[in-house]
């Protein structure tokens, strides 16, 4: 595992906004999730690994945006699913 995310700098971080109340695919199925995260190159929301559908891992494998925060309040931290690593 890496220590540092290698090409955070090489793509561009939006600020993303969303008024979301959960995981956007299993509010469509009517699933349940652990914890949301954000992904910081469109605001999709998506589940966690520790939810039965990993929606935000899989929406990194769908469209090859790796940047992703966690969608919880009071959490701060960033991930990059490339380096497999928090971002600085």
């Amino acid at each position: 595992m890496s220590s540092t995310c290698t090409h955070a700098d090489l793509i561009t971080i939006n600020e993303v906004k969303h008024d979301q109340a959960g995981c956007e695919e299993c509010l469509k199925t009517g699933d349940r999730w652990v914890h949301l995260r954000i992904c910081l190159i469109c605001g999709h929301i998506g589940c966690c690994n520790s939810s039965k559908n990993k929606h935000a891992t899989q929406h990194y494998h769908e469209t090859g945006h790796c940047l992703i925060q966690s969608y919880e309040e009071g959490e701060n931290w960033r991930w990059c699913f490339i380096d497999e690593t928090y971002l600085d």
